[in-house]
């Protein structure tokens, strides 16, 4: 289950790379613009903005997520629904898809943008961006914590390794070679957040996403466990200094045109 709250703890960090994402789809006029991974909305209702003569489509497989982004102000202004990423297909008016921090999520994603890219309509532009960070300490030591002997069996699998995402270059080709013309880019981000409660800061971004498969598993009881024993680690490995932590984190970005 998706917690739009946890979410949105990180709001101005997290909507930073979709607007580096957005600024770089050239297309001025489209019919139809979907957003893949909504999420909350929140991000969404400024395609509204951006192309205001578009019909904007807000799609994402989580009921709590549609459900918040449809309490949004002015969310009538987007067809939010219910769906999975999987099912959904380019129709002839699609001008624009973005799926942001939504493909590591879905297992072979590859094959599912190598569709796209075979569906999407002439003159249209596909534009995506994944985290890059599987190899980060934060996500190495959450993988750590489920490997311990008191939750390896029922989290084997759970946290997603380092092969869930292709590198910048495996997508240019994947995608250039079914055509589309390719501007690709990797970006990392260095977040101060600040350190200001109980947990530490890192600990509560991850809890909004990386950490929610990890949850869905385990109990009341053991959940605060995992976090007890993972915020220690998190504290090692990223430091408060000054009432704040820096926080790397590297991101993969997509726009490809047909």
């Amino acid at each position: 289950m998706w917690d739009p709250d946890a979410y949105l703890r990180f709001a101005d960090e997290r909507s930073r790379p979709f607007f580096d994402l957005l600024a770089r789809v050239p297309a001025t006029d489209p019919a139809t613009v979907v957003d893949l991974g909504c999420g909350p909305g929140t991000l969404t209702l400024h395609l509204r903005r951006r192309w205001p003569a578009a019909t904007i489509h807000g799609l994402d497989s989580s009921p709590e997520m549609i459900a918040a982004a449809q309490a949004q102000p002015h969310a009538s202004a987007v067809r939010f629904a219910v769906g999975d990423v999987r099912d959904w297909h380019p129709t002839p008016d699609v001008g624009v898809v973005i799926a942001n921090a939504v493909l590591q999520w879905v297992s072979d994603h590859e094959a599912l943008l190598a569709n796209w890219a075979d569906e999407l309509p002439a003159g249209a532009t596909l534009a995506f961006q994944v985290p890059g960070n599987f190899d980060a300490p934060s996500q190495v030591a959450i993988r750590e914590v489920a490997a311990l002997p008191a939750w390896r069996d029922r989290l084997a699998g759970v946290p997603r390794g380092s092969n869930t995402v292709l590198p910048a270059a495996g997508y240019a080709e994947l995608l250039a070679r079914r055509g589309l013309v390719i501007d690709a880019w990797e970006t990392t981000y260095l977040h101060e957040l600040p350190a200001d409660g109980s947990d530490h800061p890192v600990m509560s971004w991850v809890e909004g996403t990386a950490l929610r498969p990890v949850r869905a598993v385990l109990d009341d009881a053991d959940w605060a466990a995992f976090r007890a024993e993972l915020n220690a680690r998190l504290a090692a490995a990223y430091p408060v200094h000054n009432g704040r932590v820096w926080f790397p984190f590297r991101r993969i970005f997509v726009v490809a045109r047909r």
